[in-house]
């Protein structure tokens, strides 16, 4: 009779536990991806749809605004973002992950530039740092361009704007989203004109402008940067198998710029863009899906080469 009971006990709890496993399975079987509305998450967010994808999981993203996304992390409603541009969001950072409420996975690009530009025609003429844009006032219309309302990089050049820092105290900011300011600089460069607008690396704005970096920004943007990939809490150990794969995941510059100028050129979407560069270049693979499975348990590699 005890030799019954402690078998029906046992049964009891291999079952509770096959449940359990089971159920974070099935949590683990959607991943929700932050999506800024940039050009080069848009494309880290494409090759990660479709490796995960190529693994038997769903893939759900939303664009919004950075805070929320930091906000969506922390409450459990965004899995992973893939786009935590270092200096630029320093405080959010500072607020969440070195706090702890919030991982960081991995280091997933480096040498990134995230500081405010001119064209080449208004560097020659001058403009090289950001103390010299004053001096030019009148030719920029007292004018920067950033992207989005409640971007980091926005906030800091309200700062600068706010402590009249560089003598920008009669400046403006106009905030819109990055498809608008490029608008309005290609507008500026068409005419020659002087513009100011917040400009990064990788992006294909570098291949479609002939533009410059400011120096003399540090304070407010920092040196050359990186991008980290974030998840909520815990993420990676409840769902170790996407967590091995974003600790994998990591990018180029020269991969980016190419995979964002076949779709600015209209050469293709952003999944087909990815779909193209991955066919050419499928041995980046390898790194990417060492140690991954797929969610049946097969070859996580084997069934992406195969989605190619």
């Amino acid at each position: 009779m005890k030799t019954t009971r402690a078998a029906w006990a046992l049964g009891l709890a291999l079952t509770a536990g096959s449940l359990s496993a089971h159920a974070e399975e099935a949590s683990c079987a959607t991943v929700t991806l932050g999506d800024p509305g940039w050009s080069d998450i848009a494309v880290t967010n494409g090759i990660a749809r479709f490796v995960l994808e190529g693994l038997g999981y769903k893939v759900q993203s939303s664009t919004l605004a950075v805070p929320i996304i930091f906000a969506g992390l922390q409450k459990g409603q965004v899995d992973v973002f893939l786009g935590n541009w270092m200096p630029a969001q320093q405080s959010h950072y500072d607020k969440l992950v070195a706090s702890g409420e919030l991982d960081e996975v991995a280091e997933n690009l480096s040498g990134t530039e995230y500081t405010l530009a001119v064209p080449a025609y208004a560097y020659e003429a001058g403009v090289k740092t950001f103390a010299d844009l004053d001096a030019h006032a009148s030719r920029f219309n007292n004018t920067i361009y950033g992207i989005g309302a409640g971007s980091p990089a926005n906030e800091s050049i309200k700062e600068m704007i706010a402590a009249d820092e560089f003598g920008l105290g009669d400046w403006k900011l106009v905030e819109s989203s990055e498809q608008a300011m490029l608008v309005q600089v290609g507008r500026a460069v068409r005419r020659d004109q002087f513009v100011v607008f917040l400009g990064w690396t990788p992006h294909p704005m570098n291949v479609q402008f002939d533009m410059r970096y400011l120096k003399g920004g540090e304070k407010y943007f920092g040196e050359s940067g990186s991008v980290n990939t974030l998840t909520r809490k815990g993420y990676a150990a409840q769902c170790p198998n996407v967590g091995a794969l974003l600790k994998n995941l990591t990018f180029t510059q020269d991969m980016e710029n190419s995979i964002m100028q076949q779709v600015d050129s209209k050469q293709a979407s952003h999944d087909g863009a990815v779909k193209a560069w991955l066919q050419a270049n499928p041995q980046v693979l390898d790194g990417w899906l060492d140690g991954v499975q797929t969610r049946d348990g097969e070859s996580g590699l084997e069934a992406v080469k195969a989605k190619l």
